[in-house]
C-alpha cells in the first residue's frame, strides 16, 4: 500500500464516506487539531512518568482516534434516515468521560487545594501537559464551531472539554510527584 495517493494534490481531501472538501475546511481543522493533540499526548506518555498515567494516556490516545473519526465523517453519510449507522465508526461513550472524571478525582485527592491560577512550567513534563491542554482547548473550540453548523454526537464535545480539565489536573499532579515548583499567578495591584 502506497502512502501517497495524489488525490489531494489540488487542495481537497476525502472525509469518511467519500465526500471531498477543501483541506482548510473547519472539519479538517477540527480533526487535524485532534491529531496534533494526540501527538502531544504521546510526548507526555514518553516521559519518565508512572505506569498508571501511561495506561490512561494510551486509552486517551485511542479515544482521540474515535473523536477524530467522528469529526472526519460526513454527517450525511454517518447515519441513514432510519437512524441506523451507515459507517462502522465507534462513538465516545459516557464511560469514557467518566473515566477522565474518576482519574481527576483520584489525583485531586492527593493534591493541595488550588487557591490561584498557576503559571505553566516548572518541569519539562509538566510543560508538555500544559501544551497538550492548550491544544485540546483549541480542538474543542474548532469542534464546537463545526458542531454549530454540522452537528455530531455531543459526547465528542463533552470528552474534549473533560480532557482539557484532565490534562490540567495531570500537570498539577506531575508537578507534585516531580517536586516541581508550582508558581501561583497573583495579579499585581494597580497603583492609582
Amino acid at each position: 500500500m502506497k502512502i501517497y495517493t495524489k488525490t489531494g494534490d489540488k487542495g481537497t481531501t476525502a472525509l469518511f464516506g467519500g465526500t471531498r472538501v477543501p483541506k482548510h475546511h473547519i472539519r479538517i481543522e477540527s480533526y487535524g487539531t485532534v491529531d496534533e493533540l494526540n501527538s502531544h499526548i504521546g510526548l507526555i506518555r514518553d516521559q519518565n512518568i508512572e505506569s498508571p498515567y501511561k495506561r490512561t494516556l494510551i486509552d486517551i490516545q485511542d479515544k482521540l482516534f474515535t473523536v477524530g473519526a467522528t469529526l472526519a465523517t460526513d454527517p450525511d453519510k454517518a447515519v441513514l434516515k432510519s437512524g441506523k449507522k451507515r459507517l462502522n465508526i465507534p462513538l465516545i461513550e459516557e464511560e469514557d468521560i467518566e473515566l477522565l472524571e474518576h482519574e481527576m478525582d483520584a489525583m485531586n485527592e492527593q493534591l493541595p487545594p488550588m487557591t490561584h491560577f498557576v503559571l505553566p512550567g516548572g518541569h519539562q513534563t509538566v510543560s508538555f501537559c500544559h501544551i497538550a491542554r492548550c491544544v485540546c482547548r483549541r480542538a474543542e473550540r474548532l469542534a464546537t464551531q463545526l458542531y454549530e453548523n454540522e452537528p455530531f454526537d455531543e459526547r465528542t464535545l463533552k470528552y474534549l472539554n473533560r480532557l482539557s480539565d484532565y490534562l490540567f489536573v495531570l500537570a498539577r499532579k506531575l508537578s507534585y510527584d516531580l517536586q516541581a515548583e508550582e508558581i501561583k499567578w497573583i495579579p499585581k495591584k494597580i497603583e492609582e
